[in-house]
């Protein structure tokens, strides 16, 4: 079992504490330290000026030639004492020279206590320096004490230091109960404010969890949930963390929708395709049985046959062509002459629709891109074929090329146009124009058996040339647009 908490919260909360348990002790300890220097400096000059007033008796009173008095004790050393002015607790000893000591203490009860032989021991040790000097007496404790020779001998007088060590016992319990205070002032109030500042990110572990429980993996989600944006204020840490997470979910279902459609595009090209496969296949096998009923029809069973199989031919191919360019196979990268592209594609479209009316709209000088004539080629000729198809005798198509000017992010290109003043397209098919097996309405029928990939191709192979396919429509203005870049 660890001590440590394991959670953010614990560990903040931890931390505050740690942090104001340790300047606490830093600050009782400097406190104590100065105090202690500050009393014990005090009480150094207070043995000093104790000293002062204690030797003039030795030097110049009424007995400065003959000494101490006679005893430490009784009225005529009250007289002596006041007379030195001395404070309770001062210590005074005398030392003559060649003779022993005598000492004494003045009591708190203005009385004298009497020095011990083995204090008055000590005392005689004391450099006569003048300096102020700690000692330990015995039955006395520690004292600050000086000692100077004066006249016939050597006066010691000395302070107790319990006083300062009393007021340092009183300051160092103050400072403990003080910073156990602040300590536990310390761990509420931070654990009240961690948690208030941690309820964000709270919000932010919920809004994932909540997210980890939805069924990403059936298909369509809907719009998932997001941190409340009172929790994703970016001048916050924490504020950062939910913005990011808003983003991350943002793009989450992006991508789950882009599957989603993705799935449902295949699901329903793959029925298309197979509708589309299913009706040569019945017609050829309808013929196919026709046939081997009678011999008088079999020429002509066999020609449908064989038309159906082009058909399908032709079917599979456009599949197979779309799957390789998805797949983002490499084309062919050539200097491809645009203008006489157009003039090939538009003469073959007067010869298989001669009730159209053709017209061309090409600059005097030659456009020139880099890609592959063939699949550019074909994608002309869906464009135009698509025109041919889905507009009624008479109608006007205008093939055009033009050079589209840059910008300062893009660079210039070529615009390949293909314009006609048929009926248009339904407003609900022009978005979905170039999506596989599209097909309009009866305004565009496709008589003659159109498969509905001819427009999705030509964006393809737009795409795989780094260009882009558009389309506008309304009634008598269609234009469908293949943007390329030009031959570099």
């Amino acid at each position: 079992m660890t001590l440590v908490p394991t959670s953010l919260t614990g560990r903040l909360v931890a931390t505050v504490v740690a942090l104001v348990a340790v300047v606490g002790v830093l600050v009782g300890t400097v406190t104590t330290l100065a105090m202690r220097e500050y009393l014990s400096n005090q009480l150094d000059q207070q043995v000093l000026d104790a000293a002062a007033r204690g030797a003039r008796p030795f030097e110049d009173g009424p007995r400065g030639d003959l000494g101490p008095p006679p005893s430490f004790g009784g009225d005529e050393d009250d007289e002596y004492r006041e007379a030195r002015g001395q404070g309770a607790g001062t210590l005074t000893a005398f030392f003559p020279t060649g003779s022993s000591g005598l000492g004494n203490v003045i009591t708190s009860r203005s009385g004298l206590r009497e020095v011990s032989t083995s204090a008055l021991a000590v005392l005689q040790d004391v450099p006569a320096d003048g300096r102020v000097h700690t000692v330990d007496l015995p039955a006395f404790g520690q004292y600050r004490v000086t000692s100077d020779s004066r006249g016939p001998g050597t006066v010691v007088i000395g302070l107790p230091t319990q006083d300062i060590n009393d007021a340092i016992g009183s300051l160092i319990g103050y400072e403990v109960l003080l910073t156990a205070l602040g300590v536990a002032v310390a761990g509420g109030v931070g654990l009240v404010l961690v948690r208030r500042q941690m309820k964000p990110l709270q919000e932010v572990a919920a809004t994932a969890h909540e997210v980890a429980g939805l069924p990403l993996d059936s298909g369509e989600i809907g719009t998932t949930v997001r941190v409340p944006a009172e929790h994703t204020d970016p001048r916050s840490e924490v504020g950062q963390v939910g913005a990011a997470l808003n983003t991350l979910l943002a793009h989450m279902e992006s991508a789950l929708d882009a599957r989603h459609r993705s799935e449902q595009q295949v699901r329903q090209f793959v029925a298309d395709a197979s509708h589309e496969l299913r009706t040569p296949l019945t017609t050829i096998q309808g013929y196919a049985e026709l046939s081997r009923r009678t011999h008088d029809g079999a020429p002509a069973a066999l020609a449908k046959v064989e038309a159906e199989a082009h058909r399908m031919s032709d079917l599979v191919e456009d599949l197979l062509l779309l799957a390789r360019l998805d797949a983002g196979r490499p084309l062919a990268r050539d200097r491809v002459d645009l203008t006489h592209l157009v003039l090939e594609c538009v003469a073959d479209a007067r010869v298989v629709a001669p009730d159209h009316r053709w017209l061309l709209d090409l600059p005097d000088e030659p456009v020139e891109v880099t890609g592959d004539e063939q699949r550019l080629h074909q994608a002309l000729t869906n464009l135009i074929g698509n025109a041919r198809r889905h507009t009624p005798e008479g109608t006007t198509v205008t093939v055009g090329l033009c050079r589209s000017p840059g910008s300062p992010t893009a660079p210039g290109g070529v615009e390949l146009r293909v314009h006609d003043d048929g009926p248009g397209l339904p407003a609900d098919l022009v978005s979905t124009a170039f999506e596989r097996f599209s097909r309009g309405d009866s305004a565009r029928t496709r008589a003659s058996g159109g498969a509905g990939l001819g427009l999705s191709l030509a964006e393809a192979i737009a795409e795989a040339h780094d260009g882009r396919a558009t389309v506008t429509s309304s009634p008598g203005d269609t234009t469908f647009v293949v943007h390329l870049p030009l031959a570099g």
